[in-house]
């Protein structure tokens, strides 16, 4: 027998942006006694694990991820007394709360930067990354941000460079000063202390940056288009080797309290992403899977590959994770379309490990167009076409002039509510709402979901079938990703009964020798 299953091994996790979920007050922009108010939803829907956007003290100048008090709640979303209420309310329904941490970088408004920035003999000064100009006032070298131009800004105060990963608003910090190690591991044990279950730790893999400052190499296949800080290849600051000691320590912060979940985005391959789960101290329960959500192109061919060789890259105890879509992203509905949309639903919701839904996607909400007068998102302003808004826009309640999202003017406009929302759809028993709540409710009830081996059974030019093999027996998932009918030949003697289609219509039914799938539809089958 295996060791019972951790709440955040076992769980669904369900993304969302608090300014974007539910309004109580009128401002147009959603809170937290919002969220309180829709956590039955989330527990109609199934969901075990509530992870939300960045709370804190916020000049908001990209999101709340620029960050003026790591121990203070933004009063645009409440109050520290409504974040207690919440994570009560929700340990109260038997979920978890997980919030989004920045501890790469703060903002330019928090009192460390400000008390850096005011003297080279500040006892912060150390706490960011400071350089002098060069001859002329050359910049100290060809590091890039993520938003476009380099990655140093010139801050008249304090007569140097500072390096910024992302917006000129956002200073990185200094993590190979230990007052900063400590400083950041004092603001998690706030949170820690006050019942929060767990971290998902933003842009970890930048926390540390060369200390020789070298150039990054040119990337000769970067193109018009692409995404700026592909100029060049980030060799020098990302992905460091000494980052992994740093992360070691927060996990150290993490194992000091009981039960505690220690999560990181990586926007990295298998192989790479492995590594944060610690090869000399433990880092990182959930190294973050991001491939399917904008990484890996929607062929079984695709897939399979991805899933054979991050399950290859996992070490000895490494638990794998999931997910389709991020607030960083196109939603999975834009990416492949409506009727894929229940297919990826199903792919999600029967791998192996962890798995966690964007806010909407279990409406099929696609990507919102935005004016441009309208955009918030600074990254559409400094890069046209690459913003975030259509992604991050508010979540679709009911067909009401605000889609019962907020009696005031939405802070970004909303989708086609009358055509998608979330009342029409617990109404109807074919949505995919019903959809995602029928898998979720089936991940439960069938243990070898979420811990069995994976085994690909076929992949083809449409098909992508894999086994999911456990103690209490086996099941076969026929995805077929085309819009045409197609079919997969049964083992020899082996038998099936489907459990649940993605059209919700075929449970029950026998299946022998042959599977046959309708276009765009998935099986998962018990087999014999």
């Amino acid at each position: 027998m295996h060791a019972p299953l951790c709440w955040w091994q076992q769980g669904v996790f369900y993304e969302l942006i608090v300014r974007s979920f539910q309004d109580s007050d009128g401002d147009g922009s959603g809170d937290l006694p919002g969220l309180i108010a829709r956590l039955d939803y989330l527990q109609w829907l199934g969901v075990d694990v509530v992870w939300i956007s960045p709370i804190y003290a916020s000049p908001m100048a990209e999101g709340g991820y620029d960050v003026a008090d790591y121990t203070a709640v933004n009063p645009l979303y409440g109050s520290l007394d409504d974040l207690d209420r919440l994570i009560a309310e929700a340990h109260d329904r038997g979920m978890r709360v997980i919030i989004d941490f920045v501890p790469n970088h703060t903002s330019d408004q928090h009192p460390w930067f400000q008390q850096a920035r005011a003297s080279r003999d500040s006892p912060r000064r150390d706490w960011y990354l400071w350089q002098d100009a060069g001859l002329g006032g050359r910049l100290p070298n060809n590091w890039v941000s993520s938003f476009g131009g380099s990655a140093w800004a010139w801050d008249h105060v304090a007569q140097q460079y500072y390096y910024h990963a992302f917006l000129p608003e956002q200073p990185d910090l200094n993590w190979r000063n230990p007052a900063v190690q400590a400083a950041v591991a004092d603001a998690m044990r706030f949170w820690l202390d006050r019942g929060v279950d767990g971290f998902r730790m933003d842009a970890i893999w930048h926390m540390l940056k060369d200390d020789k400052l070298r150039d990054n190499p040119p990337n000769p296949g970067f193109a018009p288009g692409q995404h700026p800080d592909e100029r060049v290849q980030s060799v020098y600051t990302r992905n460091l080797p000494e980052v992994h000691a740093v992360i070691a320590q927060l996990r150290r912060v993490m194992d000091a309290y009981s039960d505690r979940l220690l999560a990181g985005e990586l926007y990295l391959p298998p192989e790479e992403m492995a590594r944060y789960y610690g090869a000399h101290a433990p880092e990182l329960h959930l190294p973050l899977n991001l491939q399917l959500t904008a990484q890996t192109v929607w062929t079984p061919e695709a897939i399979a590959g991805l899933i054979e060789a991050y399950e290859r890259a996992l070490p000895v105890g490494g638990w794998p994770n999931w997910m389709l879509s991020t607030h960083d992203n196109a939603r999975i509905a834009s990416r492949v379309g409506e009727a894929q949309a229940r297919v990826a639903a199903m792919l999600l919701l029967t791998m192996r490990g962890t798995v966690a839904i964007y806010y909407g996607d279990e409406l099929g909400m696609p990507n919102t167009d935005i004016p441009p007068e309208l955009a918030q998102d600074v990254f559409e302003r400094m890069v046209p076409g690459l913003g975030r808004d259509p992604g991050r826009t508010p979540m679709l309640w009911d067909d009401s002039p605000h889609a019962g999202f907020t009696t005031g003017r939405p802070w970004l406009p909303l989708g086609d509510h009358a055509a998608r929302n979330v009342a029409a759809q617990r109404r109807d028993p074919g949505s995919l709402l019903a959809l995602y709540r029928s898998l979720i409710a089936l991940r439960r009830q069938e243990p070898t979901l979420v811990e069995g081996t994976y085994a690909t059974a076929q992949r083809d030019e449409q098909v992508l079938a894999y086994w999911r093999v456990g103690e209490r027996g086996r099941l076969l998932v026929a995805l077929n990703m085309g819009g045409l009918p197609a079919s997969l030949a049964l083992p020899r003697g082996t038998t099936g009964r489907i459990l649940l289609s993605t059209a919700l219509d075929r449970a029950g039914d026998a299946v022998a020798e042959i599977v046959h799938l309708r276009g765009d539809e998935g099986l998962i089958i018990s087999c014999a």
